[in-house]
């Protein structure tokens, strides 16, 4: 009895630290300033969400992270903005040129939060293009992604939900599943394609957008 109720204590003393942290996150200025390559946070697999944050607390996080998206990227993982859960939201308006939109079959794909999210490929195909990353500024390099999967994760308000995503949507959802496993874009990527953003534009294509 002695060691379930240590037990209990802790993890309620663990989700007065997050909420702490996520309050003060909240009140800083926005866009915020992402968490970058060499922070531990990044390298951590994220903590499953079970109840850590109180309710109106995950909607106001989950809130504040699509309003930083706009003009910033199209997806955020909690730890990204060092919150150590399996947090992620995703959306892209995919405002791009149609030849563009075409050779990445990138669709718009309306806001999606991701509590616990688990992926699942579907088919052999992969598709292999120039991503960046919030999390590794100024860089873009080629990695080879699953075309087609299937998201299995829970809204902000607790309800379960699958989709099927395919093309550039897919690539999103697992590029922000990756973040929740301790997996940067540069772990999957050819390294002869690395690149700064600023010599990608100069000399191939178009910016990649980050998440």
């Amino acid at each position: 009895m002695e060691h379930q109720h240590t037990s209990r204590a802790g993890r309620a003393g663990s989700g007065d630290k997050l909420a702490e942290q996520v309050h003060a996150l909240l009140a800083a200025p926005r866009p915020w300033q992402v968490t970058q390559v060499g922070d531990p946070v990044l390298r951590r697999t994220a903590e499953p969400y079970d109840g850590q944050l109180p309710d109106d607390l995950l909607r106001d996080l989950l809130d504040a992270m699509f309003r930083h998206l706009p003009g910033v990227g199209v997806g955020l993982a909690a730890p990204q903005i060092g919150i150590p859960l399996a947090l992620a939201v995703i959306e892209d308006p995919a405002e791009v040129p149609p030849e563009v939109a075409a050779e990445r079959e990138r669709v718009p794909q309306g806001p999606l939060e991701l509590v616990n999210p688990v992926l699942t490929p579907l088919g052999s195909r992969y598709h292999a293009f120039h991503e960046g990353c919030l999390s590794v500024e100024g860089l873009t390099a080629v990695v080879a992604r699953h075309a087609r999967v299937r998201l299995s994760a829970s809204d902000g308000g607790g309800r379960p939900y699958e989709r099927e995503l395919s093309g550039w949507p897919a690539r999103i959802a697992q590029h922000e599943t990756d973040h929740l496993n301790g997996v940067l874009y540069l772990d999957r990527a050819e390294p002869r394609s690395l690149s700064t953003v600023v010599n990608h534009e100069r000399f191939q294509a178009p910016r990649p957008d980050a998440g």
